[in-house]
């Protein structure tokens, strides 16, 4: 994807860093994570109250890092789902510098349905390919 119909703005820590001075790699993944759950939470497909709920599961995760990303800035985060298959959603990400113009990192993440009770794949939900597919204007 390279337009994003949410995105969200997330600040750089102190914390973040590694010793180079630099966010350190394993936080990207961190951005991407806090991401996924505000473009959820927007959709009104997630309400913080009950992990349990929460389901879906990372399947498998990747990025790909352009550039450094200093301490002292924010970056925003574009978060898109490009594909919902029968129990897998896969979501795209942007790392960008607050004006657009640099472009940190992107990244992928296939996420599975799953239901944490009985802890086992589950269909993708009507009510979620619905949601993301308006939100998206797609059809899933």
């Amino acid at each position: 994807m390279t337009e994003y119909k949410f995105y969200t703005s997330i600040p750089v820590r102190y914390g973040d860093l590694d010793p180079q001075w630099h966010v350190n790699n394993a936080h990207f993944f961190t951005f991407l994570e806090q991401a996924r759950i505000s473009y959820l939470v927007k959709l009104g497909l997630f309400k913080g109250s009950n992990f349990l709920d929460f389901p879906i599961i990372v399947a498998d995760a990747h990025l790909t890092y352009k550039q450094p990303i200093p301490f002292g800035v924010n970056v925003d985060i574009g978060v898109g789902v490009t594909k919902i298959g029968t129990k897998s959603l896969t979501f795209e990400y942007a790392v960008l510098d607050p004006d657009h113009a640099k472009v940190y990192a992107t990244g992928e993440t296939i996420m599975v349905a799953f239901d944490y009770r009985i802890n086992a794949t589950v269909p993708v939900s009507p009510e979620w390919r619905e949601r993301i597919g308006r939100f998206e204007d797609k059809t899933y």
